[in-house]
């Protein structure tokens, strides 16, 4: 690696290390997993900077963080997924837990885990922040309403009602991939 190019990396962990560590500690469950994605990110970083530029450095390493986080919760999280279930009509409620859930580990069932996981991250970025942030803070990070409302300064009820909003645009969305999955 060049004398510029470490001097790069050295600038860069100086100047967003401890606010991106914070970022990512925000939106995991503990230390390590935190520690361990800023490392991979850091990692990201050198080997990105061995093949191109980057021009705007802070945006690029909190949405490499990001998408860290993001996959970390498709690996490792298991989502409650009652807020998810349409109970318009017992035998047509989405089933998402029969589905995704079952302990046969087939290629047929990881392929459809998969697509679960990235078609709700997909409807999830479609959100508004505040709406995307109050569900995976409720339901991904498992943390409570009221832990929330200490870290926004937002009310509780407002907060529920953010997420409200975001259940009933996961429950129309993931409903079209219940049907499809469902179809065969």
């Amino acid at each position: 690696m060049s004398a510029e190019k470490n001097n790069t990396i050295i600038q860069a962990i100086g100047a967003y290390g401890k606010n991106l560590l914070g970022f990512i500690r925000r939106r995991v469950k503990n230390d390590a997993d935190a520690e361990d994605i800023l490392q991979d990110v850091w990692y990201q970083f050198s080997s990105v900077l061995n093949s191109e530029p980057i021009e705007q450095t802070g945006a690029w390493l909190y949405r490499v963080a990001r998408n860290k986080i993001i996959d970390k919760h498709k690996k490792h999280t298991e989502t409650l997924l009652d807020d998810m279930i349409v109970d318009d009509d017992e035998d047509e409620a989405l089933d998402f837990k029969a589905i995704l859930m079952t302990e046969a580990t087939t290629p047929e069932t990881q392929y459809l885990r998969n697509l679960f996981w990235e078609q709700l991250f997909i409807a999830l970025d479609e959100l508004p922040e505040e709406q995307r942030q109050v569900f995976i803070w409720q339901e991904l990070d498992d943390i409570p309403f009221k832990e929330i409302a200490e870290r926004t300064g937002e009310k509780i009820q407002t907060l529920v009602s953010r997420k409200r909003y975001a259940v009933l645009h996961l429950r129309q969305r993931l409903r079209q991939l219940y049907d499809e999955i469902t179809e065969y």
